[in-house]
């Protein structure tokens, strides 16, 4: 029993001791677990899940979906970034906070209920606010405030111009009254026709008060009608040197586009257009700007642009586009000067040099915006013109300008900043960089309007020379009796020269296709340097003769020349031509003609081996004359000799202009004696073929006789009838020749 007593009394102490048992187990526990680390290690904005184990809170992301390193992080997550996980709404805007977001109405729209800020897309109660009627629009007091959605804008009154606001912020704009350019005649122009306009548009605009749409439009159609006035009847205006009424156009159109720049931007918003009672024709558009196109369409022109153009940084108020017509200003535009740009003169469609002829296709217009820094545009600006029908010629162009004065200069056209994009042959396409006033010329050269007495000239001498150039290359050719090294070499002389009178005569114009015409070109070189090559060979050859008549003859040196006549008459002017081609092969053909372009001097590759054989060709013709007069000195009495001799001087003689001296009239065409000298030039050239025929076969005594065996020999066979009365055996006894011939 005492051992029963005594196993319930421990019994029921351990029952007493159970709870504080747990209790320590469970606090012991708790240490353990501090003491594996997990509360230590676990990263801010993240929760311990166990020993080894943490998740991030919401709002919060890590790498990896459990964090089970000491090296992990809890990073924000960003609702409001692409991939949006949240979407607030229209006109609304998310903002990110440290683990959470919250969203706000945009700039301009605020929530029905008053509140700043709420949570999602269902909750999006944004509306547009009247900052101009709230009053929490910031306009000078100068300006009237008009809302629009989302925001607002500041317009002046009209009357006023807008003024740009502090920081470039054009809704913080103040106004200002319009201010007009003075209207004061250039110095030292002096017509009454043109002060009387100056005076009335200072009077205009001085006492320009608009305090409506309609006062502002009646003030342009002031403007629009003194100036049809003005060119209308210029009256004195007209009778001033050509470059006082440049001076005048310059003046015009400047002060036109600053009026109208100013009394346009007292006008509405929207599209406005003008007629003037000669013609010209205004078309302005205001409008707020934007990335779209706007196009303004007149009755003769068209321009396309963006509207961002319009509106420069900082400028307040509407944009405006103006464009205006004036076709009658071309009577004082008259004659204007043009100059080229710079990488355009270098081109072979517009190398028309100083002798450019411009003539006013198209009205002249002027393109302005509601601002005036339009130099550099950030984009170009499209004209598409409309003109009476251009003619087409082999020096004439279509070049879209622009005017350049102001600048202490009575101005002249400029192509500078303007490409023509494309014409045809009652339209053409600009493209500019720019703004100013503009216009589509017709450009020809003045030289390449032909004289009709030159071109008959040449037309008929270089018929006459080809039938001629033929005649004596079939001498050369047939008559064996003649044949030698001096025929030889006039025979060449004919083949090249022909071949070039005749290309020149059938393509010298053919200037399309390009490549034909640069092949027609160097075919051209090629021939004529054989030409002048020859003649150089023709020039040595007398010289050689000219001295064989003084010393013994040298049959190895005859047929060293003759070796060599060939080669040296086909490949040198080959080698010359090859060496150009392959320099600047571009600059064969010309917009007027297939030749040689003179840009860098490349007409040289030409002139240059020309100079160079005209040049020792005198040489050996004062050689040749020397020799002679030594042999006539020392010869005798004998007949036959001295006609030998003489006819070897005449020979040199002629060759010497013939071959030489024709050329030059070419180069020397200069000064008030070029007429002239064009003249004499291309009579002597176009006849060169005559000449020849003329010196190596007529003026021959062998040639001579050996046409006078075929005539012969041509008439007996004519004279044989019918009935066959001369036998086959008389036929070349009647062909003999005479005795005595």
């Amino acid at each position: 029993m005492t051992s029963l007593a005594s196993f319930w009394t421990m019994r029921q102490g351990y029952l007493r001791l159970l709870p504080v048992l747990c209790t320590v187990l469970s606090l012991c526990g708790a240490a353990a677990q501090e003491a594996g680390g997990c509360a230590r290690w676990c990263p801010p904005n993240s929760k311990c899940l166990s020993a080894d184990t943490c998740r991030c809170d919401a709002g919060f992301s890590s790498v990896e979906e459990l964090i089970t390193s000491p090296d992990g992080s809890c990073d924000d997550i960003n609702e409001c970034a692409p991939p949006l996980r949240t979407y607030c709404g229209k006109f609304a805007d998310c903002e990110n906070t440290e683990g959470s977001y919250y969203c706000t109405c945009s700039p301009g729209y605020a929530l029905k209920s008053g509140d700043k800020i709420f949570r999602n897309e269902s909750e999006n109660t944004c509306q547009d606010v009247d900052e101009c009627r709230s009053g929490q629009h910031q306009c000078h007091s100068s300006a009237v405030c008009v809302n629009t959605v989302g925001s607002y804008r500041c317009r002046c009154p009209p009357g006023w111009r807008p003024l740009p606001g502090p920081s470039g912020d054009p809704r913080r704009t103040a106004c200002a009254e319009v201010v007009f350019p003075a209207w004061t005649a250039p110095p030292g122009i002096h017509s009454p026709a043109l002060a009387a306009f100056l005076e009335e548009m200072q009077n205009l605009t001085r006492d320009f008060q608009p305090h409506t749409a309609r006062d502002t439009a009646d003030a342009i159609q002031s403007v629009l009608g003194s100036l049809d006035e003005l060119l209308e009847t210029p009256g004195d205006l007209q009778t001033l040197p050509r470059s006082q009424q440049h001076c005048a156009a310059t003046k015009l159109l400047l002060d036109l586009e600053n009026t109208l720049r100013g009394l346009g931007q007292t006008l509405p918003e929207g599209s406005l257009t003008f007629l003037g009672p000669a013609g010209t024709e205004l078309t302005l558009e205001l409008q707020v700007p934007g990335d779209r196109q706007v196009t303004l369409s007149q009755n003769q022109t068209k321009m396309q642009l963006t509207w961002d153009l319009a509106q420069k940084p900082g400028h307040p108020g509407p944009a405006m586009v103006g464009l205006i017509s004036i076709p009658k200003m071309d009577k004082l535009l008259a004659e204007a000067p043009l100059v080229l740009e710079s990488e355009q003169e270098a081109t072979a469609e517009t190398n028309w040099g100083p002798h450019l002829t411009p003539v006013l296709l198209s009205d002249v217009i002027t393109a302005f915006l509601s601002h005036r820094d339009t130099q550099n545009l950030s984009s170009p600006v499209t004209f598409t013109f409309s003109h009476r029908p251009v003619s087409a010629g082999p020096r004439r162009g279509v070049l879209c300008v622009s005017w350049l004065g102001g600048r202490g200069e009575c101005g002249h056209w400029v192509t500078a900043g303007c490409e023509t994009v494309d014409t045809r042959d009652s339209s053409t396409t600009c493209s500019c960089s720019h703004l100013s006033s503009f216009a589509v010329l017709m450009a020809h050269d003045g030289r390449q309007e032909a004289d009709p007495a030159l071109a008959l000239i040449t037309q008929v001498g270089l018929g006459l020379s080809l039938l001629c150039l033929l005649l004596a290359a079939l001498t050369f050719l047939l008559c064996r009796a003649i044949r030698n090294l001096s025929t030889t070499l006039h025979l060449q002389l004919s083949i090249c020269l022909f071949l070039a009178h005749l290309l020149f005569l059938t393509a010298i114009h053919r200037t399309e296709p390009k490549v034909l015409c640069a092949v027609i070109a160097g075919a051209l070189h090629y021939l004529y340097l054989a030409a002048f090559t020859w003649m150089l060979l023709e020039a040595l050859h007398l010289l050689l003769a000219a001295r064989h008549l003084t010393v013994p003859h040298s049959s190895a040196r005859s047929r060293g020349f003759r070796a060599l006549v060939l080669p040296a008459g086909y490949g040198l002017p080959a080698v010359a031509v090859a060496a150009a081609a392959a320099a600047r092969p571009r600059l064969y053909g010309t917009p007027a003609r297939c030749w040689l372009n003179t840009e860098k001097g490349f007409v040289w590759a030409f002139l240059g081996p020309v100079c160079t054989i005209i040049s020792i060709n005198m040489v050996c013709f004062l050689l040749t004359l020397w020799e002679v007069k030594s042999r006539l000195s020392t010869l005798s009495r004998d007949a036959s000799t001295l006609r030998d001799t003489r006819m070897l001087a005449f020979k040199g003689v002629a060759q010497l202009f013939i071959l030489g001296c024709t050329w030059l009239l070419g180069v020397l065409q200069v000064g008030a004696a070029a007429r002239v000298l064009a003249y004499l030039f291309t009579i002597a050239n176009s006849l060169q073929g005559v000449f020849l025929f003329l010196v190596y076969c007529l003026l021959s005594q062998q040639v001579r006789d050996q046409y006078r065996r075929w005539f012969r020999r041509t008439g007996k066979s004519a004279e044989e009838p019918a009935s066959h009365t001369l036998s086959s055996q008389a036929a070349p006894e009647a062909a003999r020749p005479a005795p005595g011939n």
